[in-house]
């Protein structure tokens, strides 16, 4: 799989928007970290692919990533029911020096 296949689109929200702001500092037990972003993956996609391209695509250093798959919603269309599709959801964590400027 081609790593533009594997990330599809950022999801740009209100909740994205402010996890991208925020960077904490070193602590004892953890590293800097910078922002969190959020994007649209191929359902297919592992962690490890997500970081590769991620990191290639944007030119940034990925702290780690956390994926969830969406369900699609019920939706009823006249008397038939049906449902919108299921995607993948990918969090990544960037490096304290790595800013990805989409947001």
């Amino acid at each position: 799989m081609d790593i533009y296949h594997i990330v599809k689109r950022p999801l740009v929200t209100e909740k994205g928007t402010h996890q991208a702001a925020q960077s904490f500092a070193a602590t004892a037990s953890m590293p800097a970290r910078g922002g969190s972003f959020a994007f649209e993956v191929h359902p297919d996609a592992c962690k490890a692919t997500i970081r590769q391209a991620v990191e290639k695509i944007y030119n940034v250093k990925v702290l780690s990533v956390r994926t969830a798959n969406r369900q699609g919603k019920a939706r009823r269309v006249r008397m038939s029911r049906g449902s919108t599709r299921a995607w993948k959801k990918a969090i990544v964590v960037l490096d304290a020096n790595s800013h990805i400027d989409l947001f």
